[in-house]
């Protein structure tokens, strides 16, 4: 059967703290895994209510650190419905090799945290040359490279995309454009921009549900343009949950009523099939 839904940006954490440590990076854990966390076995119901079928799950940094060990645990549970998304200091000198051990152990993408909430940092750190070791060799072994920042970061993503052409990257929460000045979203303009890239791929979040209904902006405006400017085959559903308050269900009917002004065909993409490309372990 065709999965109806993937997810490519659920979190979970640990009830077991002994077992799973935390040692949130730099030194501070995000409010929403002390005040609602979520466990696989938590999420796995929440999937079924909401009909979410396969998910890549994205490691919490802000609770782990650089120890993937939670996520890849429980995708060795259940790896033609889990991968995951992992957590590697890219600027060490054996993070290729750390890419491979877990890639060993159910990863299937690498996430770049260039800051959150609790973790703040201009990133600059993304052009330093000690990380191009990494990004060539994911580019070789053709593993996604998932980036958070914001549009003020989105130069120096463009410089990776142009140095690492047969990279596949994914832009957390979208870059998080400001969209409140509404049609034509000129103020969002740097992200159409990326457009011209062929590798870059959209996560479409709740965050990305707000921003797309806040000001004079609207969902019926926004989505069709986004789809018009990059293509369904490069955009894919991420819940954030639980950092985007749930339950999933809300969360999954939310982006439902979001996307509601585009075809059949380009739902299914931003559903299923372009996180299906980006990670194969997951295709049907």
């Amino acid at each position: 059967m065709r999965s109806r839904i993937v997810d490519i940006h659920p979190h979970i954490i640990s009830p077991d703290t002994e077992k799973y440590p935390h040692a949130p990076l730099g030194g501070v854990h995000s409010n929403w895994s002390e005040t609602r966390p979520v466990s696989f076995e938590q999420i796995l119901v929440e999937m079924e209510e909401a009909g979410v079928d396969k998910a890549a799950i994205v490691h919490s940094s802000t609770t782990y650190g650089y120890d993937n060990s939670y996520v890849a645990d429980c995708v060795a549970t259940m790896p033609k419905r889990f991968t995951g998304v992992y957590a590697v200091d890219v600027l060490q000198p054996d993070a290729v090799q750390k890419v491979e051990y877990w890639r060993g152990r159910g990863m299937g993408g690498i996430r770049l945290f260039t800051g959150g909430a609790t973790n703040q940092t201009k990133g600059s750190w993304l052009l330093d040359s000690r990380t191009f070791p990494v990004w060539d060799h994911c580019q070789e072994i053709g593993m996604p490279v998932v980036v958070q920042t914001t549009p003020d970061g989105l130069g120096m993503v463009a410089e990776l995309l142009t140095r690492f052409p047969r990279a596949k990257v994914l832009l957390d929460h979208m870059g998080r454009p400001v969209l409140e000045d509404g049609p034509p979203y000129a103020a969002a303009e740097s992200l159409f921009a990326m457009a011209k890239y062929p590798n870059l791929y959209l996560k479409i979040t709740p965050r990305s549900f707000d921003l797309a209904a806040g000001g004079k902006a609207t969902p019926e405006s926004f989505f069709p343009k986004l789809v018009a400017e990059f293509g369904a085959n490069r955009l894919a559903f991420g819940s954030n949950y639980p950092a985007s308050a749930g339950p999933l269900k809300k969360l999954v009917d939310q982006g439902h009523a979001c996307f509601a002004a585009l075809s059949d065909g380009d739902r299914s993409w931003i559903w299923a099939r372009t996180a299906q490309t980006v990670y194969p372990e997951l295709a049907d």
